[in-house]
């Protein structure tokens, strides 16, 4: 970060401490879940295009668990073809997994294109 942003900051990074945790989303007991959120937003607005990059091993966000979720944000047809879904190697942090980061990449670089 320091060389390639010039970015320069001694703070601790803090992962799973007391500083980060509990984390409230005005919820208690439960997960936060958007899927009602997306599908108002995709129906406001049919050009909004969604990229879903999953990665297959990868306990904490599992992509059968994504899979359920698009399939059942019950949109319609036309704003279906809307969302993109890319599988990975990797977990979630696709970026550390060399062969998946290159991927994502090209992924990305494709959606953006397909979304002029």
């Amino acid at each position: 970060m320091r060389a390639d942003l010039d970015y320069e900051n001694d703070l601790p990074y803090e992962i799973l401490t007391g500083r980060v945790r509990p984390w409230n989303w005005g919820v208690e007991n439960e997960y936060v879940d958007v899927a009602n959120t997306l599908r108002a937003s995709m129906n406001k607005n049919p050009h909004l295009k969604v990229l879903v990059c999953n990665g297959f091993y990868d306990l904490a966000t599992p992509y059968f668990a994504t899979a359920y979720t698009f399939n059942h944000l019950f949109l319609n047809e036309k704003l279906q073809k809307n969302i993109s879904m890319t599988y990975y190697e990797a977990g979630h942090m696709m970026y550390i997994h060399m062969p998946s980061l290159q991927q994502l990449k090209r992924d990305v670089a494709n959606f953006y294109q397909s979304s002029k």
